[in-house]
């Protein structure tokens, strides 16, 4: 299992599970600018603090959020 923590990128994250992006666009509206064409270039540079910073929401709650999420799909 990868380990997310403020310096991870997100293109590790979606590499090692793909499914991931799609579900974290579900749980929150502030995600759906990773489909756009814009969010798939800055994916391949951004990292968890970069997206804490644009969406407003604290690191620690996207690392606990995307953590749960992973492990309910691992069940």
């Amino acid at each position: 299992m990868l380990s997310i923590k403020k310096d991870t990128k997100l293109a590790d994250i979606f590499k090692e599970y793909p499914w991931l992006k799609e579900e974290i666009i579900k749980e929150n509206p502030k995600f759906k600018k990773l489909n756009s064409p814009m969010g798939k270039i800055i994916i391949k540079k951004a990292t968890i603090a970069d997206v804490s910073k644009k969406s407003g929401i604290e690191e620690n709650k996207i690392i606990a959020k995307l953590t749960a999420l992973i492990d309910s799909h691992q069940k």
